[in-house]
């Protein structure tokens, strides 16, 4: 038994880096020169996690698919998986949802959960796994559901690929709100940094 082919609406694109302050302030100067924008911009901001990122579509409100990115384009099928994760809903709730949203978010396993993990497989002799981020994309990969249940992942949701029959805040930081309104995880230290400074800071 293979995963059946998702093809994403939206390509699920990889994020780009900036190490240093210069390559902060270019990332800066592009944006608002591209936005034609004098003033500073505000930055929706949150911690990069290091797992798996997927897509959840969800039909009025009902969880109806979830993918992997796979190569952006082209994804696979792991809905009875992710059903198995306590941090997804299988229902949304509250108000303004719309009839189909497809949401991305990053599967992970803590450091704690993944120090646990390894204890448990040492103590059944079982192969321990060498970091948690290839700990959580095999564990969604797994072709028994229940093997996925038993492992410690996690979700957090940062953003929607697709939007059906709805509507969303203009500004990230309002849309990230409005997901945790309807149930969906994410990350705690989300914040909104002001201009090229409050970005650095």
């Amino acid at each position: 038994r293979q995963f059946g082919e998702v093809v994403h609406r939206a390509p699920m694109l990889s994020l780009d880096n900036a190490f240093t302050e210069e390559d902060i302030r270019s990332f800066d100067r592009r944006v608002r020169e591209r936005l034609d924008v004098e003033g500073a911009v505000a930055y929706s901001c949150e911690p990069k996690l290091d797992g798996l990122a997927v897509s959840l579509t969800y039909e009025h409100g009902r969880l109806a698919r979830g993918a992997t990115r796979g190569d952006g384009t082209r994804g696979e099928d792991v809905t009875a998986n992710l059903r198995t994760l306590k941090s997804v809903p299988l229902q949304l709730r509250g108000e303004g949802l719309p009839a189909r949203i497809e949401v991305r978010g990053e599967v992970f396993i803590t450091d704690r959960g993944f120090a646990e993990m390894n204890r448990r497989a040492q103590a059944a002799g079982e192969k321990v796994f060498v970091n948690p981020r290839n700990a959580a994309a095999g564990s969604l990969r797994q072709l028994d559901p229940r093997i996925t249940a038993s492992r410690p992942l996690e979700i957090f949701f940062y953003g929607v690929g697709h939007v059906e029959d709805g509507g969303l805040p203009d500004r990230h930081g309002a849309v990230l709100a409005k997901l945790r309104e309807w149930g969906l995880r994410t990350s705690p230290e989300a914040r909104v940094a002001e201009g090229v400074e409050g970005l650095l800071d």
